[in-house]
This record gives C-alpha cells, structure tokens and sequence, in this order.
C-alpha cells in the first residue's frame, strides 16, 4: 500500500515525525513507512528539521526519526519544532510515539545483549525508567501511540499501513482490534467491550479448530438468543459518538473486542462491526490480535 501525500505540488508536505521508547521498534516503522514510499530519514538532528520542510519542499512524503540519539535532542525543544510545524498550512505533521511494556523492552535487550542508550553503565530498568521521564510530555502530545508489546513485525507493519497508508483519505479512522482476556487488553484501546456473555463455539468439538471468520462458527455466535439485541444496541451506541470523536479531532478510534481465547467470538463480532462500519462510509479496519497464539 502506498501513502499518499499531496507534496509541493498540491501546496502541502506530508511529513511522520517517529519517536519512542527504545527498543519499541522506531527502526522498524520507519522501514515500513518507507515501503509505503516515504522518504526515510533516522537520527534527524532537531537543527535541520526546519530545513527539511522548507517551503516548496520535498517531492515525497517524509518520515523522520527523531530520540534520544539525536546529538541535540531535548523533549522541549522537539515539541516546539512540532507546535511550529503543526501551525502550518503548507505541512501536515503527524507524530508517532513508539512504546512498549517495561517488561518486554527489559527481555528485548536481554535477548539482543544491547546496552540501553541511558543506561551505558546501569541496569536497563533504570534506563527505561529515565527515558520514559523524559520523553512523557512527547506522548501525550503524539497523534498516534503504538504499542508494539504484543506485536509481530508482520502486525506491526500491517498497523502502520492501517495509520498511514491513505494519508489522503477523509474521515475518522477507526479499528476494531478482537483479542483475547488471557492475554491482555489492548493498551491502545478506546472502547472496550466484553462479548464473553455469547455462547462458546471452544465447547463444541466440530467448531473448536475453527475461528469465528468460519461461517460454522458465525452461525453458532449469531444463533444465541441474545445476540441480535446485543449487537443493534452496541450499533446504536456506537453511530451519535462516532461523529463526536471526530469532531473532537481525534487522530484514530480504537474499538477493542474481546473473549476467553480470541479465536471465536471476538473474531466474528469484530467481523461484524467492521462491516457494520462500512456499510456507514467509515473508514474501519478490522484486525485479530490473538488468532494465531495458542
């Protein structure tokens, strides 16, 4: 999938400022981006931003990597330059906040036998601890936080096309993520909703080794008595706040749907609703974060 950008000619820069936590995987999405046909550029000094997004500038969209690395890097200093950009009219600016779980980043770089960039002659946790310090004010004011703690490479490009892949596209975009209780609540999550009340195909032998984007298995999930009402409710929950979250100005919504294992019930409604969502001109992708674990 390739971003699109209106670049010079269209009198706009597109421009994915990434950021992060070390070892949440900033080089991966940057080469990800890249294949989405951004100009990568990592380790940017702050001091040449402003020159990169001159007027008139680039012919491609740019995505650049800016941490921790960088020889004059301060978080201050860094949300300035993105205040001024955002101000704007000829670039739009989008920053990207790489994080992971403290536990995972600490098994990250036991694995890798890295030394953590803060932490040269300390424990990695304390380098985690004081990168996290440092960089707070950044993710709050990022337009998009992924969390790669459960992530594959493969998912993690995959959520990267979803986010930037249609820079062009107008409208709200939305994913619906099913998971599984066992492994976690997304941490990404906007709406959270708990569909463990269904009726379990895991308890019917013919139906277990399937998944619920199995029409066996969605017939037996839409067969409970309770599963109509309880979607047209979710439906006319979710149509008077969609418009809301998006005049809110929000970057992206993330609907999370979850069961015991992830592999059933979550699935098929997720199913559902993305296409629910689409029938509505949404922009919905639908993704299943626990499918292939066991």
């Amino acid at each position: 999938m390739t971003a699109i950008g209106d670049g010079p000619e269209g009198g706009k820069m597109t421009l994915v400022l990434v950021t992060g936590v070390s070892g949440a995987g900033k080089s991966s999405a940057l080469k990800a981006l890249e294949d989405m046909g951004f100009e990568a550029i990592d380790n940017l000094p702050l001091s040449l931003l402003g020159r990169l997004v001159a007027p008139g500038g680039f012919p491609h969209p740019i995505a650049a990597g800016i941490d921790i690395r960088t020889r004059d890097f301060g978080a201050d200093a860094f949300l300035e330059q993105i205040a001024q950009l955002r101000a704007r009219a000829d670039v739009d600016v989008k920053v990207l906040f790489m994080d992971c779980d403290d536990q995972v980043l600490t098994r990250r770089y036991a694995e890798t036998r890295r030394r953590h960039p803060l932490a040269v002659d300390r424990p990695v946790a304390d380098g985690i601890r004081q990168e996290r310090n440092l960089l707070a004010p950044l993710r709050k004011q990022a337009d998009v936080v992924m969390d790669t703690s459960e992530m594959s490479l493969g998912a993690q490009k995959a959520a990267m096309e979803d986010h930037f892949g249609g820079q062009g596209d107008p409208g709200l975009p939305i994913f619906v993520v099913s998971f599984s209780y066992k492994n976690g609540v997304p941490r990404d999550a906007d709406l959270v909703f708990d569909v463990r009340f269904l009726r379990n195909p895991h308890y019917d032998l013919n139906l277990r080794p399937l998944t619920g984007q199995d029409e066996a298995v969605g017939e037996h999930v839409a067969g409970d008595p309770d599963f109509e009402g309880f979607f047209n409710r979710l439906t006319d929950l979710l149509e008077p706040l969609l418009p809301r979250y998006a005049e809110e100005g929000k970057s992206y919504l993330t609907i999370a749907i979850g069961c015991t294992g992830g592999r059933h019930r979550s699935v098929y409604v997720s199913e559902r609703l993305g296409a629910w969502l689409t029938e509505k001109g949404e922009k919905a992708r639908v993704r299943h974060r626990d499918l292939d674990k066991r």
